[in-house]
């Protein structure tokens, strides 16, 4: 799949040296969503054709956009690109000076039943070290995004002065600038997690939840809604339009004790864009930008969404123990 050339975004809202880089980022991503729009007409792109490198299931749509992103950025001043589909770091251009890395599809799962499904990135400055480019406080971010594909064709993208929302016009395949200052809300009544995890999860987070459950009855004293997507940026695009927390935390299943999200090419951009945007993102209790990721594929517990609901998921954690405990046990709405 070749970009299209004509896919242009207003460059006055990008850094220069950038521009390059976010300019096929943008062509690739049209290309997908015209693809997207015509689901089974296009192919079987939800059908499996094996599994990456952390033994997640690839769909056909996986590997075809990692293809189409690696190829377009080879001319576009990236010397590193890091993919969620690739087990290692790979060199675009020796003289790069961009180390940029990717989600090509996140929300593959979701591809069959036409459900918003996106591309996720984050923009580091290139070391000649390829994976000590990537392995850094994820603040040391320069640019990230991400594109979803939905009703609407979006980029939601920061270079660290606030987050711009830009929508794909269908008629001039262009990236128009639709909120150069989005904000996540203060207030909001919706929160997001899988709660069929429920039992797996550490008393902090299930205490939490328990409350937020309660409503009017409970000590937030109003009524709540659940959402989930099991699409990062669905999720994200949702808390950046109206706010809420989402909630992605450890549990205690195998595999599962540091979460199941990635730190480098899904957890940062997002959080980039959060705080970018006035919001908060953590671990549970620590700022994900001030983390880094040992490894290209680390995985990492992730909060985000509105401040005072990501402020109040820490408060649970740093309760001592024996309150927690108290709290579960006297408001836990799924005891037995």
């Amino acid at each position: 799949m070749q970009p299209q050339q004509q896919t242009i975004i207003d460059n006055k809202h990008i850094p220069e040296r950038l521009r390059p880089a976010i300019a096929s980022l943008c062509a690739v991503g049209a290309d997908l969503a015209h693809l997207i729009a015509r689901g089974p007409l296009g192919g079987a792109l939800g059908a499996a054709v094996g599994e990456n490198t952390d033994g997640d299931q690839q769909k056909a749509l996986d590997v075809m956009a990692d293809e189409a992103f690696s190829d377009a950025l080879k001319d576009a001043g990236v010397r590193w690109y890091a993919s969620e589909e690739q087990e290692e770091v790979v060199e675009l251009d020796p003289a790069g000076s961009l180390a940029l890395a990717i989600d090509p599809l996140d929300g593959s799962s979701n591809i069959d039943v036409n459900v918003s499904i996106g591309t996720i990135f984050s923009v580091f400055d290139a070391g000649d070290d390829a994976n000590a480019s990537f392995l850094r406080p994820a603040r040391e971010q320069i640019a990230a995004g991400y594109i979803i594909y939905g009703p609407q064709t979006g980029l939601m993208i920061t270079f660290g002065a606030g987050t711009m929302f830009f929508v794909l016009d269908p008629d001039s395949n262009r990236f128009v600038l639709v909120n150069e200052a989005v904000e996540i809300p203060a207030t909001s009544t919706e929160f997001a997690i899988n709660a069929s995890n429920y039992r797996h999860w550490s008393k902090p987070v299930r205490a939490y939840i328990d409350d937020c459950l309660a409503g009017t009855d409970g000590i937030h004293g109003r009524n709540f809604n659940m959402r989930w997507v099991a699409s990062l940026v669905a999720e994200t695009h949702r808390i950046l339009s109206r706010g809420g927390v989402f909630l992605y935390p450890s549990d205690s299943r195998p595999g599962y004790e540091r979460g199941r999200l990635r730190m480098v090419y899904e957890c940062a951009p997002i959080s980039f864009l959060v705080e970018q945007a006035k919001g908060r993102a953590t671990d549970g209790t620590d700022r994900i930008l001030d983390l880094k990721a040992a490894e290209l594929h680390a995985r990492t517990p992730l909060v985000f969404g509105s401040a005072e609901k990501v402020d109040r998921v820490a408060a649970y954690h740093d309760l001592p123990q024996e309150e927690v405990s108290a709290l579960f046990g006297s408001r836990g709405l799924f005891r037995e």
